[in-house]
């Protein structure tokens, strides 16, 4: 080998030697490998949405998904979800726990969720770019405390047409709008001209009719159609005449889309997207996620001759007591750490991942699962601001007492409430006439169901105790023979020794 060569050759191992110096520490221990048991809906998805994301980042915590769509498969149609649930739990024996607000109020005053204020402040994990109102609920229904934080929350806001109010001569709407006010605003846009030409005043990207409308009002003043502490209706009442009347009112004066049975079926996505009116530019306003935000955007891509129009958005809809909160922000997943868990360090580690801010700088580019917690990452999508999403503080809304509700009943009761308010519709029947039948006799649906509901759980127990007394029979006859085959032992044991 030439000179030239060594010296080629000698600094080549230099080099190899200085590397492997600088990566190698003797000190150092790879991290120890651990697994962790997570309860979520889908395995499929929450690998897409959280799982492989994290697993990159920690690649010694390996991750088990304990799916909650088996709790409806062993449940049956008529079971009780909320024992279902805990059982469940009691049986896989989740390390993570995904659980709704209410849920969560449950486990904690069980014991059964780890308060995270002491892990927050151990690792000086930073909250302060969550969405303050998402904080401040999880800590109400945690008593003044943290024991779960979720990544996603869902919103609504009001969007218009910015161009269609310049146009019309109309006021723009503006924030804390509630529905009383979204409708009244509606009714000063025309109503004349072709159905599939004219303009409307609202619409709900496939139409609407009196029921969903007044469904939507209720659910957004915190109306309830039965009292779940009761089990009784509460339907002919002032304040469902007044949601019932608005809604009407709103129908009749045609300025909200409803194509009835002509609506959109089924066929090309040209034809999808021009059964919205809203996303076509021939809707003033609309209500909804950033789902409408993507629809336009894709309605947009997909269509040649599609015209762009202005989009403005403000908060809403508000209630009409409280216009700076809306019943329409919630959560629907909170992660928590089982009281009990033996791998509580590797279930802080996914849920501190998920809730911060590399997870959301990487979804920020898709929004594919409701809006971000963690703000500063989606302050716009398309151009559009996405500020009002974030504007309204959440108002308490406990959906638990519904799950009390029979399943049957709703079998009966719907096609009673459809019927009776399509006759008042039809001006056949009055208001007062219609609400005072459909409480009457929605009251006996109810009063029926819950019987039945009780018979089926005395019936079930019976059997349940049938089955136990059966094995414990069993089990003392077994004893039985168990102590014949000692004394049989001992008397052989006897004549062995005699």
């Amino acid at each position: 080998m030439s000179i030239k060569g060594m010296k080629k050759a000698l600094f080549l191992i230099m080099c190899l030697v200085l590397v492997a110096g600088c990566t190698s520490n003797p000190g150092s221990k790879e991290p120890e490998q651990q697994s962790l048991r997570v309860m979520f809906w889908d395995e499929n998805y929450f690998f897409q949405q959280y799982g492989d994301l994290f697993t990159m980042q920690h690649p010694n915590i390996e991750i088990e998904v304990v799916s909650t769509n088996n709790i409806y498969r062993d449940m049956g149609p008529d079971g009780d979800y909320d024992k279902a649930f805990k059982d469940f739990i009691d049986k896989e024996q989740p390390d993570v726990l995904m659980v709704s607000i209410d849920q969560m109020e449950t486990y904690i005053s069980e014991g059964k969720i780890r308060e995270l204020d002491t892990l927050i402040e151990r690792d000086k994990y930073s909250i302060d770019t969550i969405y303050p109102a998402l904080i401040e609920l999880l800590k109400e229904r945690g008593d003044n405390k943290i024991y779960g934080l979720t990544p996603n929350f869902y919103g609504s806001a009001i969007l218009y047409n910015a161009d269609l109010f310049a146009k019309h001569g109309v006021e723009l709407p503006r924030d804390g709008m509630s529905w009383y006010d979204i409708i009244e605003l509606a009714k000063q846009f025309p109503t004349e001209g072709d159905e599939k030409t004219r303009i409307y005043g609202f619409d709900n990207n496939w139409g609407i009719n009196m029921t969903q409308l007044a469904s939507m009002i209720s659910s957004s003043e915190g109306i309830e159609q039965i009292d779940t502490n009761s089990m009784k209706l509460t339907l002919n009442t002032e304040s469902w005449k007044k949601i019932y009347q608005t809604a009407l009112d709103a129908m009749k004066s045609n300025v909200f889309y409803n194509p009835g049975e002509d609506g959109f079926r089924g066929g090309s996505m040209e034809e999808y997207y021009q059964s919205q009116p809203f996303v076509m530019g021939r809707a003033a306003m609309t209500t909804g996620d950033t789902y409408v935000l993507r629809n336009l955007k894709e309605a947009a891509d997909a269509l040649k001759d599609y015209k762009p129009f202005e989009i403005g958005i403000v908060a809403g809809p508000a209630s009409s007591t409280d216009p700076d909160k809306s019943r329409n922000i919630g959560i629907s997943e909170v992660f928590a750490i089982s009281a009990n868990s033996p791998n509580a360090d590797a279930a802080w580690e996914f849920i501190k991942f998920v809730n911060g801010d590399q997870f959301a700088k990487i979804k920020s580019r898709s929004l594919n699962n409701g809006l971000l917690s963690r703000m500063g990452y989606t302050d716009e999508y398309n151009g559009i601001s996405l500020e009002a999403y974030y504007k309204l503080k959440p108002l308490p809304t406990d959906y638990s007492g519904m799950r009390k509700i029979p399943n049957g009943f709703y079998e009966k009761f719907q096609p009673l409430l459809d019927t009776e308010l399509k006759a008042v519709e039809d001006n056949t029947k009055s208001l007062d006439e219609a609400l005072a039948k459909i409480e009457a006799e929605g009251q006996v649906a109810l009063d029926q169901a819950l019987k039945e509901q009780e018979e089926k759980k005395k019936e079930e127990e019976a059997q349940g105790g049938s089955s136990e007394g059966s094995a414990d029979d069993s089990a003392g006859t077994a004893d039985s023979s168990e102590g014949s085959d000692g004394a049989e032992g001992s008397a052989e044991n006897s004549a062995n020794e005699g």
